[in-house]
């Protein structure tokens, strides 16, 4: 073990670990590092204490001895509306870094990863791919939904129409005080709940381990096995090199599209692949998603809240609609093949431990889960769009998108930030058939923020959202619903055409043909070659604006990130 190794090259490890209330039996077990993002700093970090406890009883059942260790996530939802959002994806960066940071200065022969919510499960992720040491991840579950089915999502819809004077201040504060009655990641296909749908698609997660509804025994009873599980992943040294393949990067895409996940998802799967050496192109995404239907009727892209997802079978009744098409073959962290544990789910009774719950609640599993050959939408939800306006891409959620904005010509409105763009859209200055542009909240020019609250004031108004798009080099919140493009790149900042649209020029959408260009200015079409030529001449008299005041961090993030197609992560310029 490597733990008995570095014990004989530093021994003062001993004496510091008998000092923090180790035995001395405890200096020659497996020694598995409890790596976890507890803290009050959301509903869904604040119970995983409870979680590290169960997994430290695995370990202990198992021969081992947990060593517990903390990198509190924060929370996309708490840093909304504020400058705070700038900080939330290169807080995955970070965490990683610092994970890395644990199991590199201290000796350990494997490792449980716990965590539930949106950059933190990617964190996670990556520092497992990074370290490459014998590890697996436990999903934190999900909060089950308020009163009538209430998530949190909606409560930018209900901010949206309190700001217009649609719903009185106290509506709004009832609708609040709801929207989270529990512990858990939130309850709607967002980024946290897609991400830990991803973990287990890549088999780095126990099977049926992703979104456990928070209030079911089995959340608990699955972070004991996973303890277990890491001590003789140790002794076997199954690497997630030997996981998390190209062929399993591509399982996790299709169920990607079956679930309808979140647009971040492509940062983050692109960002873990680049950990592992793995280069994990965008067009992967949208190839796969022209091939896989949309299966999950879950919010926001369906009906139900997200803790009916699990009820129904979870991730691995996904798996079994999809099993014609995915590699079956690929080996997972139970050391056995993905085919070899669907086989074990369907003989040990875990679809019907789940399924007891659907009856008192009114519903079937074809509510939640379509049949493969009669989907919600023949097609996944992705699409990555390119031409003049998008050279390298940009990425649209399309599986709730009026019709009408399938293939339409719109005029620009630009912003250079998220904030006047809001309030346009607030005080009823944007017009049915714009196209409204939020510009320099790309990873180089803002640290990449999301967009949540302007894409909730355009889903929220029904004129708007049949008429117009909101184009950014921004991202967007897992629960965005509508007529939203983001990831744009080249960005802004770094001098993508994106930087050049101006009011009035021509925005060309075309979904099914992949297609984002500007063809025409100042209301007028022109020809391609004219555009090229405008372009130019734009480009030729941009400036560089000042960057937004910053400093630490972010300062170094926004100089080091790569681009949103590449998955914005922090790059080795020495590399």
């Amino acid at each position: 073990m490597k733990s008995q190794e570095l014990r004989k090259l530093a021994p003062e490890i001993d004496s510091l670990r008998l000092g923090s209330g180790w035995s001395i039996d405890d200096l020659g077990k497996p020694q598995i590092i409890v790596e976890n993002s507890y803290g009050h700093s959301h509903p869904g970090s604040a119970h995983l204490n409870q979680l590290v406890e169960e997994a430290g009883k695995g370990i202990g059942n198992a021969g081992g001895r947990a060593a517990n260790y903390y990198v509190t996530d924060i929370c996309d939802g708490e840093a909304q509306g504020h400058d705070g959002m700038n900080y939330s994806l290169v807080s995955r960066d970070i965490m990683a870094a610092m994970m890395e940071i644990h199991v590199k200065a201290t000796p350990f022969d494997a490792g449980v990863f716990i965590t539930s919510c949106d950059k933190s499960v990617p964190a996670h992720l990556m520092a497992i791919g990074r370290l490459n040491m014998p590890a697996l991840l436990v999903p934190g579950g999900i909060m089950k939904a308020g009163p009538n089915l209430l998530t949190l999502e909606q409560i930018g819809t209900y901010n949206a129409q309190y700001e217009r004077k649609e719903i009185s201040e106290e509506q709004f504060l009832a609708y609040k005080k709801d929207a989270c009655p529990a512990c858990g990641a939130c309850s709607f296909m967002g980024t946290a709940s897609t991400m830990q749908v991803m973990a287990e698609a890549l088999g780095i997660s126990l099977p049926g381990s992703a979104l456990i509804p928070t209030h079911i025994p089995y959340l608990k009873d699955i972070s004991r096995i996973a303890g277990e599980r890491a001590v003789e992943l140790g002794k076997e040294e199954l690497l997630p090199s030997e996981i998390l393949t190209m062929d399993a990067f591509r399982n996790a895409v299709m169920i990607h599209a079956a679930i309808a996940g979140s647009s971040n998802s492509l940062l983050h799967l692109l960002a873990i692949a680049h950990e592992l050496g793995i280069q994990l192109p965008p067009e992967l995404f949208d190839e796969i998603h022209r091939q896989i239907p949309f299966l999950l009727n879950i919010r926001p892209s369906g009906f139900w809240p997200g803790e009916y997802f699990w009820y129904a079978g979870g991730v691995p009744a996904i798996m079994e609609e999809l099993k014609d098409v995915l590699d079956l073959d690929v080996k997972t962290v139970t050391g056995k093949t993905l085919g070899e544990n669907l086989e074990d789910l369907r003989q040990n009774g875990f679809y019907e431990e789940c399924r007891k719950h659907l009856p008192a609640r009114g519903v079937t599993v074809n509510d939640i889960i379509k049949p493969y050959h009669h989907p919600i939408r023949k097609q996944g939800a992705i699409a990555i769009l390119k031409e003049n306006l998008a050279p390298e891409g940009a990425v649209l959620k399309h599986a709730a998108i009026s019709p009408n904005l399938m293939q339409a010509t719109l005029k620009a409105r630009v912003f250079n930030s998220e904030e006047e763009a809001l309030q346009a859209v607030l005080q009823k200055d944007i017009q049915p058939g714009d196209a409204v542009f939020i510009r320099y909240e790309g990873p180089k020019g803002s640290g990449m923020p999301e967009m949540f609250y302007t894409t909730e004031a355009i889903a929220s108004d029904p004129e708007l959202a049949e008429s117009i798009a909101l184009i950014t080099n921004g991202r967007f919140s897992g629960a965005t619903r509508g007529p939203a493009i983001g990831h744009v790149s080249p960005e802004a900042y770094e001098g993508g055409p994106i930087a050049l649209v101006e009011d009035n020029d021509l925005i060309h959408i075309d979904i099914p043909a992949r297609k984002l260009e500007i063809t025409g200015t100042n209301g007028i079409s022109q020809t391609p070659e004219e555009i090229d030529k405008i372009l130019s001449a734009r480009h030729d008299r941009w400036t560089r604006p000042a960057s937004q005041p910053s400093y630490g961090i972010l300062d170094i993030f926004k100089h080091n990130s790569t681009s949103p197609m590449q998955g914005a992560y922090m790059e080795n310029k020495n590399a």
